[in-house]
């Protein structure tokens, strides 16, 4: 049994929480616990998409400074894979997955955030990249998907400044999708998760590795991994059952096996 990342599946909802009291500061345990679930989600066949969160107080406050403090360069430098691994095994399950942000989402935290497909937060939610305030930079993805998400100014002016941006900003920004009532983050991101089960899996991953998979590169290669993707959906049976009930019921109606 893991000790600070616990995950549930109910109704093909996977739900990761971070459980490590007071402020979910990431650890060496939780980074490889938080990939041990990443990878589960990922092989899972009852698992259609996932949330991840914090709980109802925090998301994450960032990395675990306290251990980080007395590291020298040549002992993080042994750490820092894994910890990219770990959020990067978050970003890579090929399945929909939604970030419920309650309270703060600050460096590890943040980065954690980023690395799912959309974001949920609470009104009262702070984000933000401060690692600069401790004289390092984020290095858990945060100088790579900020930038893509928000745009390399943006992200340069919340990393070079370390400032927290509440919910509304960050809405505007587009570094969340949905603002709402702090009871309400967990459940309305696990009502969007929830709509993906039954839906095309296979699909879904194609279209999440096409659109991963384009953003890293240039537009002629990604407009090729979009027509593999693309042709190898008709070697489905979703695409089968998907196109037949289209002609025979109209859009809408397909029941998906997932394979």
């Amino acid at each position: 049994m893991a000790e600070f990342v616990h995950l549930e599946v109910d109704e093909g909802v996977a739900t990761i929480r971070l459980d490590r009291p007071k402020m979910n500061a990431i650890s060496l345990a939780v980074q490889a616990e938080l990939r041990a679930a990443a990878e589960e989600c990922t092989d899972r066949e009852d698992v259609a998409a996932v949330v991840i969160t914090g709980g109802e107080k925090v998301f994450a406050a960032g990395n675990d400074v306290k251990e980080m403090a007395s590291m020298s360069y040549a002992e993080m430098v042994s750490v820092i894979g894994p910890l990219q691994q770990a959020v990067t095994a978050v970003a890579e399950i090929p399945k929909p997955v939604v970030a419920a942000v309650n309270g703060y989402a600050l460096g590890g935290g943040c980065e954690l955030a980023l690395a799912a497909d959309v974001r949920f937060a609470a009104s009262d939610a702070v984000l933000g990249q401060p690692e600069v305030l401790l004289g390092i930079i984020p290095g858990a993805g945060g100088t790579q998907r900020l930038a893509r998400l928000v745009g390399p100014s943006r992200a340069k002016d919340l990393i070079f400044t370390g400032r927290f941006v509440r919910a509304d900003e960050a809405l505007t920004l587009g570094l969340v999708d949905r603002v709402v009532p702090p009871e309400d983050v967990y459940t309305q991101a696990w009502e969007w998760a929830s709509q993906f089960s039954g839906a095309a899996s296979l699909a879904l991953r194609a279209a999440k590795q096409a659109v991963d998979g384009g953003l890293a590169t240039d537009l002629t290669t990604g407009l090729a991994l979009e027509r593999a993707a693309f042709a190898g959906c008709f070697a489905t049976a979703d695409r089968e059952t998907g196109m037949r009930s289209f002609v025979e019921d109209g859009p809408g109606k397909a029941r998906f096996e997932g394979r």
